[in-house]
């Protein structure tokens, strides 16, 4: 069991690259955000700057897209909210198996988040176009939900396989 589980093991360096490319999109549409934000503050005040009219569009797909990516970030650190107040009088092995539930369950979540979000991306969204740019499908406004569930799926098969592991093995995981 031990030999499958280390085989297992050297997958974490492709979660690592996917965790860091997801880490990096992020950051990317937080520096878009910020840069057509400024210059859509900016250009209200300065006549030579523009004030785009598609900026407050685009900066609101941009949070969108920064919010449901970080949260699915967030599974892989452990750093969602959730309950612990009852860990420390329970058993080891059953606060693991919570925990493997609790895993189930958002695996759940995100698989009803990539069928549910990418049917609106593609019914919803691809009938609409942004109000300030009309050539610009409202699918990219819906296609956040579905992305980010596929990495929720990712980084929860990761905490999922990491709790197993925890509970075939022990502490020595």
């Amino acid at each position: 069991m031990k030999d499958l589980f280390h085989s297992i093991d050297k997958l974490k360096p492709a979660y690592d690259h996917v965790y860091r490319f997801v880490l990096l999109v992020c950051k990317l549409l937080l520096v878009a955000d910020i840069l057509i934000t400024c210059m859509s503050v900016v250009g209200r005040y300065v006549s030579f700057i523009p004030d785009p009219a598609w900026s407050e569009e685009v900066v609101l797909t941009c949070m969108t897209y920064m919010a449901v990516l970080s949260a699915a970030l967030a599974i892989r650190r452990g750093a969602h909210i959730r309950m612990t107040a009852m860990d420390k009088y329970l058993p080891d092995h059953m606060v693991t198996a919570l925990d493997i539930l609790s895993d189930l369950c958002v695996m759940i979540l995100a698989i009803i988040m990539i069928t549910v979000g990418w049917k609106y991306a593609v019914e919803i969204g691809g009938k609409g176009s942004y109000v300030s740019m009309p050539n610009v499908s409202r699918f990219w406004m819906y296609f956040p939900v579905p992305l980010a569930g596929i990495a929720m799926v990712i980084f929860e098969l990761e905490a999922l396989y990491s709790h197993v592991r925890t509970l075939v093995l022990g502490k020595e995981a």
